[in-house]
Order: structure tokens, then sequence, then C-alpha cells
């Protein structure tokens, strides 16, 4: 396996850095190092120039828009995306259901949708768990029934991020209530400016809107906005992903995460602490993380056959960001006191507000990562059971 970059990397390196210097805001980009939300606007905005660039969906086939990318290429561009802190774009449409149109859509549908979503013009969000379908989401009970050429569609979605901004939901819902519970599901294509759709938020405990609940009261849906067969969106969904199992290691977001640790301890005077020695514990962890990641990736474009290894990636990428956000409040936590200066283990001058800002928020807000995707204790079994055999 290759580790060292190639003079192809390096080139590619400059070529991404030279155009982010370009043409990404300063501003937005310090909001991202520091963990702050950006706007809709900031964000559409963004995607245009990566679409403008040919990057914007790395994933997608070259034929619709993608960039023929092999896997290392496709983490490399993530890595430089998180070093430079550019935003993230949608990734409900990118990741999920914009390949789900590239695999399933009828002609119509896929000359409707991908260049909205490449443009930007069209923002999704999930409708996939329910009040009663979490883990079990082939339980789900939103039902839409058939009323001529459309779907009367009943029922609620929950845990739904981003509804409160996007315009389009992709939802599983129930076409067949006496089919076996996965062959019975639809999945359909809403506006979210329907009638009958109502959007309440769900509020995380430090005060964010991280989630909401959506309602579906006699939505009328075309029954030409069911992507694949009817009865068969069971199908559609658990091939959303694809490839994308491969890109669930967060080296890239750990390392943008690591950066701000580094700065943090610099600003602090704390670089020969103990919490440095900790920061130097996580880079040879993050390292030897995205080593697997690299070996894993290079073998998938070699055309070998990569199995349940992905899920190692994930409970060690997930687990890698919440130990870094710990790390941070730990760092940020001596400076707590700013005026009681016999407390600091150091003599140096009160951290700056936008040094610390969000810290405690994206703590709390990443200890989800280790359940979602699968819980951390799914993927022991996975590991256990698939790759060691046990």
């Amino acid at each position: 396996m290759r580790l060292s970059p190639t003079t192809a990397d390096i080139e590619f390196e400059q070529t991404v850095s030279a155009f982010i210097a370009e043409y990404l805001d300063p501003a937005i980009q310090q909001r991202v190092a520091n963990s702050m939300s950006i706007d809709k606007a900031m964000q559409d905005d963004w995607t245009r120039k990566l679409a403008a660039a040919g990057w914007a969906a790395p994933n997608w086939p070259v034929e619709y828009g993608g960039t023929g990318w092999s896997m290392r290429r496709r983490h490399q561009f993530e890595v430089l995306m998180r070093r430079h802190n550019a935003p993230e774009t949608q990734g409900f449409g990118f990741n999920m259901v914009g390949p789900a149109i590239i695999q399933y859509g009828s002609a119509e549908q896929k000359a409707y949708y991908l260049p909205l979503i490449l443009n930007a013009e069209i923002s999704w969000c999930q409708g996939y768990s329910e009040p009663g379908a979490g883990s079990d989401l082939a339980s789900l009970m939103t039902r839409a029934e058939v009323v001529g050429d459309d779907y009367r569609v009943n029922g609620s979605k929950i845990w739904t991020s981003g509804a409160e901004r996007a315009d389009h939901i992709f939802a599983l819902v129930r076409t067949d209530v006496t089919a076996k519970k996965q062959l019975g599901i639809s999945f359909l294509l809403i506006p979210m400016t329907s009638a009958g759709i109502r959007v309440e938020p769900l509020y995380a405990f430090n005060g964010k809107r991280l989630w909401n609940q959506v309602f579906f009261d006699d939505v009328m849906v075309p029954r030409s906005n069911r992507l694949g067969a009817e009865n068969q969106g069971w199908t559609v969904a658990k091939t959303l992903l694809g490839d994308e199992r491969l890109m669930v290691s967060r080296v890239a977001e750990n390392k943008r995460i690591l950066a701000r640790v580094r700065r943090l301890l610099q600003d602090t005077g704390l670089e020969d602490s103990v919490l440095a020695s900790k920061a130097a514990q996580i880079e040879i962890r993050l390292t030897a993380l995205e080593g697997t990641a690299l070996r894993l990736l290079s073998r998938f474009d070699g055309g070998g056959k990569v199995g349940a290894e992905p899920s190692m990636l994930k409970l060690q990428g997930s687990q890698l960001v919440q130990v870094q956000d710990q790390l941070l409040f730990e760092i940020a936590g001596l400076y707590g006191l700013p005026l009681d200066a016999e407390s600091r283990q150091t003599p140096s001058a009160p951290i700056r507000h936008d040094a610390v800002d969000m810290i405690g928020s994206a703590l709390f807000h990443h200890r989800g990562y280790t359940i979602a995707g699968g819980a951390s204790e799914v993927q022991r079994n996975i590991i256990a059971q698939q790759v060691l055999g046990l």
C-alpha cells in the first residue's frame, strides 16, 4: 500500500488549496473552524462554486456530474476540504438521494432532480425514523394509499435533521399493509411545500434545533414521485450508501479538530503539558486510523473485496471525535475562571472568546456519533463475527 504522496497527489493538493484560497470567504472558514453553524445561503454559494469546478459530487458517475476520482483521491479531497475549514455540501442530496435517483430514477427524474442538486437549487431532508420505528425501521407505519394518480400520505417522521430549511423530503412509506414489513414499503420524493405537511422543532439539551418531527396529514403526492418500484422502497433505502460505507472513518473531521486542539494548546501556553501529551496520543491513533482507511481504499481501487472492515473505521473514527472534544473541553476548562489567576497552571492571558466558542456544544452534539450510522456495540459485534471470525 502506498502511503507517501505521488507527484499527482501534490499537484492535486496545490490545485485544491489554491481554489479554496481564491473562492472561500475567510469569515466562513473561521466559523467552520470553531464548529459554528453556517446558514443555507453560505452553504449553497459554496456548493455552486464547487459545482462550477466539477467537484461538488465526487461520488457520482461522471455522466451525471461526478469526478471519476478513485476512493483514495476522494479521501484526499475530503481531508483537504476539512483542513481548510470548508463547509460541507448538503449530504442528504449529494450522498443519499442523489445516488438513489441515479440508480433507481426514471430518465425524467434524473433530468429534473440531479441538476437541481448539483447547483444547490433544491435541498433535502430524510424521512425514515418514526416515533415507533427507529432501530427497527421496517416497522414504520406512515401510510401511503393510492388515490388515482396520487398517494395520500398520513403519519409522521421524527429526528428529521434540517427539515426546517429543506424544500423536499425523501421518505419511506407503507404502501402495502398486508405484505411482510420490508416488502410493503415505497420510496417517495415529496415537496415540503405540499399541503398537509407540518414541521415541529426538536431541541437538544444544549438549546440547538438539531432535529424535527414532520407530520403528514392527507398529503397528496403524485405517484410519478415514487423512486423505484412500488413496495420496493426497502431495496432503494438499503443501497443508498453504496460505496459510501468506505468513507466512514471521519479522518478528515478528526484532522480538522486536532488542528484546533493544537491551536488552543498554543494559545494557552500548554504545549508542554499533560494535555499536550494527550494530543500526541490522539495523533498516533489518528495516524493508525488513516493508515487503515487508506489500506481499505487502496484495496477497493485495485478491484479487491472489502467486507466488514469499514466497521473498524466507523468505530474508531467516531470515538476519536469524542475523545478530542473532551480534550478541548479540558483545555478550555483550565481558563474557565480568568480572574482567578492562582487557579491557572500557566500565567498566560485569558483565552479570547472565539477560541473556545462552541466547544461545549460540539462535545454534546458529537455524543451521537457513536450511535448514528450504527451504534458502537453493533460495530463491535460486526467486527467480532465478520472480521475476526469469533
